[in-house]
C-alpha cells in the first residue's frame, strides 16, 4: 500500500508540472487568438511520466545511445544494497525484538531495542535511498536515454 502512496504521489506531482507548464502558453495563444494552440503530443507526455525528472519540457536533452552495461550495472548495484538491507535486518535487528518478545514486558528492555537498532535503520535507509534515488533512477534514465543528470548544480 505504501509503495501506491508513494506511486500516486509521483503522479500528482507529475500532473501538476504538465498543467503549469502548459497551461499559461494555451492560455496565451487563445487570449492572442493564433490560429495554433501549442499543445504537447501524447508521446512527450508519456516521456515525461517515465523520465526521472519532475520538471515537464517538451524537449529534455537526449543520449544518442544507450549503454546497456551501465543498465545492468545500476540493477546489480540495486539487487545489492537490497540484499544487503535484508542481511542488515535479519542479522541486527530481527535478534533483538526476537528475544524481547519472550521476555515479559519491561520499558527498559523496550527502549534499549529501539536503541540498538537505531543504527542498522539507519544504514538500511541509506541502503535504500541508494538503491532508489542513484540506482533505479539512473538506470532508467540511461533506458529513456535522458541526458540532463546535472540538475543540483
Amino acid at each position: 500500500t505504501e509503495i501506491l502512496l508513494v506511486l500516486q504521489v509521483r503522479l500528482v506531482m507529475k500532473a501538476h508540472s504538465f498543467i503549469r507548464e502548459n497551461v499559461p502558453r494555451v492560455l496565451s495563444s487563445v487570449k492572442d487568438k493564433s490560429s495554433t494552440v501549442p499543445i504537447p503530443r501524447i508521446s512527450q507526455y508519456l516521456y515525461f511520466l517515465f523520465a526521472p525528472t519532475l520538471i515537464y519540457r517538451d524537449n529534455y536533452p537526449r543520449n544518442p545511445t544507450i549503454r546497456w552495461g551501465y543498465v545492468a550495472t545500476k540493477f546489480a548495484q540495486v539487487l545489492g544494497s537490497l540484499f544487503y538491507a535484508y542481511y542488515i535486518f535479519v542479522r541486527l535487528c530481527i535478534p533483538l525484538f526476537r528475544n524481547s518478545s519472550q521476555e515479559t514486558f519491561n520499558l527498559r528492555g523496550l527502549v534499549l531495542c529501539i536503541f540498538n537498532s537505531i543504527l542498522p535503520g539507519v544504514l538500511i535507509l541509506f541502503l535504500v535511498f541508494f538503491a532508489f534515488l542513484h540506482c533505479w533512477l539512473n538506470a532508467f534514465a540511461e533506458m529513456l536515454r535522458f541526458a540532463d543528470r546535472m540538475f543540483y548544480k
